[in-house]
């Protein structure tokens, strides 16, 4: 795992990993039999706001355009990407998202079948996270759609090697600095 990964997955910011490998979920947990717990939500929603801020720091304070990798599997992710996706190699579709044809049920199964070949090489690849539906604009509720790790990672690389992210790293730049 990289550096940029491990931030974004959360290893950098205190977020305890496991024995099972993912968010601190136990080994024996079963989702099926799970009840919703607003502790356990509220955990996962500390973890992917984490994700995002860290996500969001790092496009402001680098160059989006210039950053090598996220991941270790970029080419291959963006190789899939384009295959699974190709109205998303249009750079108006990729910049704002439309969340109802992530969400729609042709929609997740496109999405389930491009990430499934990803479950063995990216670390929680179908944990859950926050992607921004427009990429000039910061998280904000109405900007942020929950989505997987390997949607995340598949549509900010491509975001990032297209140059569809440097806005936020411009509008960061020509802020007020704060004393």
């Amino acid at each position: 795992m990289s550096h940029i990964d491990d931030i974004i997955s959360g290893g950098s910011l205190g977020v305890d990993s496991g024995a099972a490998g993912g968010g601190g979920i136990p080994s024996n947990f079963d989702a099926e039999q799970a009840q919703n717990d607003q502790e356990i939500e509220m955990q996962f929603a500390v973890v992917c706001f984490e994700q995002a801020e860290a996500y969001w720091n790092l496009i402001t304070k680098v160059k989006p355009s210039t950053l090598k990798r996220l991941t270790k599997w970029d080419d291959e992710i963006m190789e899939a990407f384009a295959k699974a996706f190709p109205e998303l190699q249009n750079d108006e579709a990729l910049k704002v998202l439309k969340e109802d044809e992530m969400k729609s049920k042709i929609g997740k199964e496109r999405w389930r079948n491009f990430m499934t070949p990803f479950e063995k090489h990216i670390d929680d690849y179908n944990f859950g996270t926050l992607i921004r539906a427009d990429c000039s604009e910061d998280y904000t509720e109405a900007n942020s759609i929950f989505g997987y790790r390997t949607q995340f990672y598949a549509i900010e690389i491509a975001r990032n090697r297209r140059g569809l992210n440097d806005v936020a790293w411009e509008q960061a730049q020509s802020a007020p600095k704060k004393e």
